[in-house]
């Protein structure tokens, strides 16, 4: 195979990679967007119509949808352009390298057992807190407006943060890899109409920063102490501590190890 070949065969191959790219990223965005979800929706049923009015020859409507799907997607970025910029800022927010750190087993085992103790003080004593946990996507907008730490995570410092009578009670913590490295962030609340008009603003919160971004929020409601974790967009309300413990340490494990434990249990089972 001549050097040419080769080189055809490779921007194919890289054409490709970059359209399965693209096409990934906006469809993982679309799914925690509720309002990019109703545009896809839309663009299927103006699509739907228009095939239907081929075929059955309703001249008028598809004159109008032709139209529509001329003058569709100027109208799109126009009407839907703040949702437009979100999923660009996400994607810019990126970090290509991965994760500020990666936790090796016992930094995991640490953080999850300082965040325990600290949820279980919060969920006896009634006291409300917000703690995010960064993961690929960089929080970078929400901690550059918060007050910074960069200190060691330790319950005692997350008691002292969340403690009622604390200017910084409000806010929400950041944490990345073992450290705190801000309080006091203040996050966009989810729009989501899915949501529970029973949740406060902690949550809305919680599930914001989980649509925006890949991060991990924890949350303590201050009325009734129960613990609720938001992942992906989506809200794990009212967990017991044994099963928000085991759900923390599932989405802190980095994907690689999570995928050689899928494939060590899909191995077990062949072999059985």
């Amino acid at each position: 195979m001549s050097f040419s070949a080769i080189w055809e065969l490779f921007t194919k191959l890289l054409d490709v990679c970059f359209v399965w790219m693209a096409f990934y990223y906006i469809l993982k965005n679309v799914k925690n967007n509720i309002k990019m979800v109703l545009i896809v929706k839309g663009v299927f049923l103006i699509l739907f119509v228009k095939l239907l009015s081929y075929f059955l020859n309703l001249y008028t409507v598809g004159v109008i949808l032709e139209y529509a799907i001329q003058w569709g997607p100027l109208a799109i970025i126009v009407i839907f352009q703040p949702e437009i910029r979100s999923l660009l800022e996400s994607l810019g927010r990126t970090q290509l390298l991965g994760r500020h750190k990666v936790l090796t087993v016992d930094e995991r085992e640490k953080v999850v057992f300082e965040i325990m103790n600290s949820v279980d003080y919060f969920r006896k004593n009634r006291i409300g807190a917000l703690i995010v946990i960064e993961r690929e996507i960089s929080l970078e907008e929400y901690i550059k407006s918060a007050t910074k730490i960069y200190a060691d995570l330790s319950d005692s410092l997350l008691e002292t943060i969340f403690f009622p009578n604390s200017p910084l009670h409000d806010g929400g913590v950041i944490i990345q890899g073992d450290r705190v490295t801000c309080a006091g962030a203040v996050f966009k609340t989810s729009m989501n109409p899915n949501l529970s008009k029973r949740v406060g603003t902690r949550h809305r919160a919680a599930v914001g920063v989980a649509e925006e971004s890949d991060a991990i929020a924890i949350v303590v409601s201050e009325e009734t102490g129960r613990l609720s974790l938001a992942v992906e967009g989506e809200l794990r309300y009212n967990l017991e501590p044994e099963q928000f413990r085991m759900m923390l340490i599932d989405e802190l494990k980095p994907k690689m190890e999570v995928f050689f434990e899928a494939d060590e249990s899909e191995s077990e089972g062949e072999e059985e």
